[in-house]
């Protein structure tokens, strides 16, 4: 059967059963899905050199023409070695081919090649090592090197690919009007897909990029954009404006920021919408986003209507349910807290009283979406730190009501862009001022010179009465230098904190026991926390004054602020110390970053410039199709352009059924795996 784009990979000529199987564990399944199979680099082969002027033990791209292949050598383990004597007309060289007997026949005695790969040896004889290579006839010169597996080579992915680009020849199609191309300065797509594989030159492989780039990011924002407004079928919890939430507001014991203020204000506003909410609710460490939450769940409440607010973990659940049986019990709305550890006689008891509606807001993990928890009326979903949960999990949340309101909180700033692609189906809110009488984290990044000063600096503040946290990058002892918080433990309670009450907190302890050590510090009881990063999230201990973070050049800025967040929740003084070695640019120019502002919209902002979004979250956790070629961090400027086309593209056509959309609607489709478009 002849092949087409949208065949299987095996009609390609040459690409058996055996090699299918090998495309289709990189994901590949059809030509079409080859073509975008994008080079992770390039080899110039343009820049070769004389043998003579091969850098040894380095690199070399050489031209060279074989005058003699030995016959090939079977050594011990069943490895064979096959090497050819080669010239490039003054010199000779050895070229040498491990285990590779199918690569070494290709090569033709009296053929000329251009060949990349490690030189050894002396000025005297020289060998080349299992060079990558292509003939002297070969037009393009710049060759695509690609994410490979197990058994396919550089040179069988590049003859396929050219077949599967002669296929689109034949069959050529371009995602995107010839308007919009003019528009954005933009290449044709068959231009593009040819020049990202086999480039003429730089500038050639650049123009595709970008036209690649802002393919990926356009049909990125489509399909966020039709998520979002597929979402918008009505609820059957529209809420009555008329019912006040002032009573609430001034029974607090402080006054609401303004930030505060208007993000309630939107929520409000969502809640009393036909459509169900979907919102973020952006905010820096500490700046409230609390209190915010539980403005809704009053408004709720006081409209008949349950609310769920799902935390990652049980101490971020115990915590939220502290907190709104604080701001809410006084008002006559009732919370419960259910998670894994609740005893099954309490948790019989609470799923009775949630079925019957007599407890307003529920609270706890991922144990308030199990099967036999029914609700009477949930109206309104909140869920915490919503980047630690599978999109999975939101959803069964969600499908626990009528098409509820959905309200996602985040204490990792975000910059806005990303934000807008991360949660491309929700509407942002961000409270980016702290309440007020909040004191800035003085912060202070030395080196392992100074650690016992930093920790007589720690003993003053413990003299005083406060509390402090020391955290560290791993559980266990290792090979490397890195502290393991076990050993670090038992170290300080002998050495620099000895005297001192210390305890440990790391993931692999048990909920409970998790729990108990928390109650302790929280209690007082315990004077030093010696943790892993278990305690980023959600951990609030007014006492705790002082941090110390072992290894900082470990963690992201992200990672470093939300840390630091810990302490600073009261009314003392706070300080956090940075303790590194490192001495790297890199290094240096964060603990800089990390020193100078407490800022978590600007240190997320320098975050992603420095490290990009892949590190950011993992795709896989906020269900986003991986992006292949666009950075976003590098891309602000084609996110944005992209961002503007995408409102053109769907304010003209929101169900992209004109004729001339017709194929980027199919990409669309594709890129998301579902059927997003209704």
């Amino acid at each position: 059967m002849a092949a087409n784009l949208f065949s299987e990979i095996e009609d390609l000529k040459g690409v058996g059963k055996a090699r299918g199987e090998k495309y289709r564990k990189l994901g590949i399944n059809s030509p079409y899905e080859l073509i975008y199979h994008i080079p992770r680099s390039y080899l110039d082969f343009r820049a070769y050199v004389p043998v003579v002027q091969a850098a040894l033990n380095e690199y070399n791209v050489l031209k060279l023409t074989i005058f003699r292949k030995l016959p090939p050598q079977r050594i011990k383990g069943g490895l064979v070695i096959c090497k050819a004597a080669a010239s490039d007309g003054i010199d000779d060289i050895l070229i040498v081919v491990y285990n590779n007997v199918y690569a070494f026949q290709a090569l033709k005695e009296g053929g000329t090649y251009y060949m990349y790969g490690k030189v050894t040896g002396n000025f005297m004889r020289k060998e080349i090592s299992a060079p990558v290579y292509i003939s002297d006839e070969e037009k393009v010169l710049i060759q695509p090197v690609y994410p490979l597996t197990q058994g396919l080579s550089a040179n069988m992915v590049r003859t396929n690919m050219r077949q599967a680009l002669e296929l689109m020849k034949n069959e050529p199609f371009e995602t995107l009007p010839d308007e919009i191309l003019m528009k954005y300065g933009l290449c044709p797509l068959m231009q593009a897909l040819e020049n990202i594989h086999f480039p003429q030159s730089e500038a050639a492989s650049e123009l595709a990029r970008q036209r690649l780039s802002f393919d990926e990011l356009l049909k990125l924002q489509i399909g966020m954009s039709l998520m979002k407004s597929r979402s918008r079928r009505s609820t059957a919890y529209k809420m009555d404006k008329s019912i006040s939430i002032a009573p609430f507001a001034e029974g607090l014991p402080f006054e609401l920021t303004d930030g505060q203020k208007n993000a309630v204000r939107d929520i409000i506003g969502d809640l009393c919408r036909e459509v169900p909410m979907n919102r973020l609710l952006q905010g820096d460490v500490g700046s409230g986003k609390t209190a915010a939450a539980a403005a809704a769940c009053y408004f709720t409440a006081k409209n008949g209507v349950q609310s769920a607010l799902m935390a990652p973990t049980e101490i971020l659940a115990s915590q939220h349910f502290r907190t709104l049986s604080e701001f809410l019990e006084p008002f006559g709305v009732s919370v419960c807290l259910l998670t894994g550890s609740t005893t099954a006689k309490k948790k019989a008891e609470l799923r009775e009283k949630i079925a019957a509606g007599d407890i307003d807001v529920i609270v706890g993990t991922h144990a308030i979406i199990q099967k036999d928890v029914e609700y009477k009326a949930l109206g309104l979903v909140i869920t915490d730190e919503q980047h630690r949960f599978g999109v999975a999990q939101r959803a069964a949340l969600a499908e626990k009501g009528d098409a509820p309101h959905k309200l996602v909180m985040s204490a990792t700033p975000i910059p806005r862009t990303l934000a807008l692609i991360i949660y491309g189906d929700l509407d942002i809110s961000a409270i980016t001022q702290l309440p007020k009488g909040r004191k800035p984290v003085q912060t202070y990044a030395v080196t392992g010179k100074l650690r016992h000063r930093a920790f007589g600096f720690v003993r003053a503040r413990l003299d005083e009465g406060r509390q402090a946290y020391v955290v560290c990058p791993m559980i266990e002892d290792s090979e490397s230098d890195l502290f393991a918080v076990k050993s670090y433990a038992e170290n300080a309670a002998q050495g620099d904190l000895k005297g001192y009450t210390t305890a440990l907190l790391h993931g692999r302890m048990k909920a409970a026991e998790k729990e108990k050590v928390m109650k302790q510090f929280r209690d007082g009881e315990i004077q030093v926390l010696i943790c892993t990063t278990v305690v980023e999230v959600g951990v609030d201990v007014p006492n705790a004054a002082v941090m110390v973070i072992e290894n900082a050049e470990r963690f992201g800025l992200s990672q470093l602020h939300q840390l630091r967040g810990r302490v600073g929740r009261g009314q003392y003084e706070s300080s956090c110390i940075l303790i590194t070695d490192n001495t790297s640019d890199d290094c240096v120019k964060r603990m800089k970053i990390m020193s100078s502002t407490s800022d978590g919209f600007k240190i997320s902002e320098e975050d992603l410039k420095m490290r990009g979004p892949g590190d950011f979250f993992g795709s896989a956790q906020h269900g986003l199709p991986p992006l292949k070629i666009a950075d976003i961090a590098c891309n602000m400027e084609l996110m944005n352009k992209a961002q503007e086309c995408a409102k053109e593209l769907l304010e003209s056509d929101p169900t992209l059924s004109l004729p001339q959309h017709r194929s980027l609607k199919m990409d669309v489709m594709r890129l998301f795996n579902k059927e997003i478009i209704g």
